[in-house]
């Protein structure tokens, strides 16, 4: 069966509903953008008849989609608790998968849609939803801009982006929202960290609050009931996921990962729409210009993007740290930069902390490098100054002076972009 792939650009959302945003004015102007990041480009293939996908079971059509973008089977996570698109479908029986490389999102029920968020270098996070084929129908994707009601606010930085929340759940899957949120990245303790997912992998001393529901009436007392998974095998059909884990490694570096991409992407909106308003007002002005509120933009943004690739405030593992499927960290690590002794950013540790070398490895992502010249270059300069001249005052001095340099020794080594 020949499969044809239509992209669709309708909006799902007027602008003009969102026109308040910042993100959706000049120079920017995001849901009029025309997004060049690669789900498009693969959408762009298969519309001229190249790198189709033939398969039409969901499993093997999931499977081939995700080798095409480049997105690891390890990265494998689930999470339960309807708070997503698709809540209808979701539940602790179906959980919602996610998968993930350094660029892109994809989200996957039983019997759903495909959720797909691709980061694109000038728009940043681009929400697409998939209909895989069936029967005669063409596979179908088109840009979902209704995601931005619950992607784009405070819990994403008020720019499009993701979020990773933390709930108690109901049997059902509902979050019981009265007993609190938490929005998760690398500073939450494990023990607000994944209320509402699946959690496999040992994680000694210390309880979270995944694999868990919650009766309102009769409140879960035992958290050790939760703890220490290694397989998700007997206690929902794995036969319906492409992998029967739910990898604590992965859920880690995926809350690191979001929160990096979304500062990332708040940094290049509104130094961008600074610019452009200062221009509007005088040509004349240059990016070299240290007077203006665009340069006082760029150089707040730097600074927060600076606390978190050296991961400020990161909260540690557990006293014994934690281990996870190596599938993942395989995967993960495979297209890490490396210096001539085999170092990385990516490089693991798990105890005490998540990465061995504390500067995050998205400072080599294409999103990184899709930002503003400016900022990135107000980035290095900051980092030169905390790595190689003890700078940042008190607020990096968890950083020992050996961390420093070894740090400086995998950019120096592996990063061309610092070392001009």
């Amino acid at each position: 069966m020949r499969i044809r792939f239509f992209l669709l650009f309708g909006l799902l959302a007027s602008p003009l509903a969102r026109a308040a945003e910042f993100f959706e004015q000049a120079p920017i102007s995001y849901s009029a953008g025309v997004s060049n990041d690669p789900v498009a480009q693969l959408a762009r293939e298969w519309e001229m008849g190249r790198n189709r996908i033939t398969p039409t079971e969901p499993l093997a059509f999931l499977r081939e989609l995700l080798a095409k973008l480049g997105v690891p089977e390890a990265s494998q996570v689930l999470v339960f608790s309807k708070t997503s698109k698709q809540n209808s479908l979701i539940s602790p029986q179906t959980p919602r998968a996610l998968y993930f490389s350094d660029d892109l999102y994809v989200g996957f029920v039983p019997g759903g849609s495909i959720e797909i968020i691709a980061c694109d270098p000038l728009l940043g996070p681009v929400f697409y939803l998939l209909e895989p084929p069936a029967g005669d129908r063409p596979a179908v994707v088109s840009r979902s801009l209704d995601c931005l009601s619950c992607h784009a606010s405070a819990r994403t930085e008020e720019v499009p982006g993701m979020q990773i929340r933390s709930v108690v759940t109901a049997p059902d899957g509902h979050p019981i929202l009265s007993a609190g949120t938490h929005s998760t990245n690398h500073s939450s303790p494990l023990t607000e960290r994944w209320g509402g997912w699946y959690v496999t992998g040992t994680h000694r001393g210390v309880r979270h609050m995944g694999n868990l529901t919650t009766d309102p009436d009769h409140p879960q007392a035992n958290a050790d009931a939760g703890s220490n998974w290694k397989t998700l095998a007997g206690k929902i059909d794995t036969t319906r996921y492409l992998r029967p884990t739910s990898d604590i490694v992965a859920l880690m570096v995926l809350e690191h990962q979001c929160r990096m991409h979304n500062l990332i992407t708040k940094a290049g909106m509104e130094y961008r729409r600074a610019l452009w308003l200062t221009k509007t007002l005088d040509l004349s002005v240059t990016e070299e210009d240290t007077t203006t509120s665009a340069h006082r933009v760029a150089t707040g943004r730097a600074s927060a993007l600076v606390s978190e690739l050296l991961f400020r405030g990161e909260a540690p593992p557990g006293p014994d740290g934690v281990e996870g499927d190596p599938a993942f960290q395989t995967a993960f690590a495979h297209n890490a930069p490396k210096t001539h002794d085999g170092r990385s950013l990516k490089d693991f540790r798990l105890y005490g902390r998540i990465f061995k070398y504390r500067c995050s490895y998205m400072i080599q992502s294409r999103a990184f490098a899709a930002l503003p010249n400016k900022i990135r270059q107000l980035v290095y300069a900051e980092l030169r100054d905390i790595l190689t001249n003890s700078g940042g005052g008190p607020d990096f001095t968890y950083l020992s002076a050996s961390e420093r340099k070894n740090i400086s020794a995998i950019l120096d080594a592996t990063h061309q972009a610092w070392r001009n």
